[in-house]
C-alpha cells in the first residue's frame, strides 16, 4: 500500500545565500508573468530577488497602470487560436477588437490556473522578501516619480545601483 500523506515541501526560513536579479522590461501583460513566476519561484528556494522595472516594464509597477496590462497578438508569431491550437494568422491580429479579445481570453486562460493578477502578485513578492525597483533613466524619460509608483517599490535607482547591489546574482532579462 503507498504512503497517501500528502507531500508538503518545507522551504525553511533561511537564505540560500543565492541571489537573482530579474529586468522587467516589457509592460505587456504576457511578458509580466515570466518575471513575476520566476521570482516568486525563487524567493520560495530562499533565493534573494530583486526585480528591477525599465522601460514598459515600469507598467507594472505603476499606480494607474498596473491592472491595465494589455496582450497584443500582433507581431506574436508564436500565438495560436484557443480552437485546435493552430498559429493565428497575422492578418487576424489587425481586426478591430483583437486586442481586448485577446488581452481577456489570456487574462481568462491564467485565471482558470489560479494565478494572481499582476498587482497581487506583485503584493505576494513583495510580502514574501522580494525587492521591487524603478530604474532612474526609465521614471526620468517617463516624468515619474516614487508617488506614481505601488508603496512597495523600494527606490528609483541606476543600473549602476542595481548591478552594485546584485553583485554575484544570476542576471534575467525579460
Amino acid at each position: 500500500m503507498a504512503n497517501t500523506q500528502p507531500i508538503v515541501p518545507n522551504f525553511g526560513s533561511e537564505s540560500t545565500g543565492r541571489k537573482m536579479a530579474i529586468i522587467c522590461s516589457k509592460g505587456n501583460l504576457d511578458m509580466a508573468y515570466p518575471g513575476l513566476i520566476l521570482g516568486n519561484a525563487a524567493l520560495g528556494e530562499g533565493v534573494e530577488v530583486h526585480l528591477f522595472f525599465t522601460f514598459w516594464g515600469f507598467d507594472m509597477i505603476h499606480k494607474k497602470r498596473q491592472k491595465k496590462l494589455k496582450f497584443s497578438p500582433v507581431g506574436n508569431f508564436a500565438m495560436h487560436l484557443p480552437i485546435g491550437g493552430i498559429r493565428m494568422p497575422q492578418w487576424l491580429a489587425w481586426i478591430p477588437g483583437m486586442q481586448p479579445f485577446a488581452t481577456w481570453y489570456l487574462q481568462h486562460e491564467i485565471n482558470k490556473l489560479q494565478v494572481p493578477e499582476v498587482p497581487d502578485f506583485l503584493d505576494q513578492i513583495s510580502a514574501s522578501g522580494g525587492h521591487l525597483w524603478g530604474c532612474k533613466m526609465s521614471a526620468d524619460m517617463n516624468k515619474l516619480t516614487m508617488k506614481d509608483l505601488r508603496e512597495d517599490v523600494e527606490g528609483i535607482i541606476t543600473a549602476a545601483d542595481f548591478i552594485e547591489m546584485t553583485d554575484g546574482a544570476q542576471v534575467l532579462f525579460i
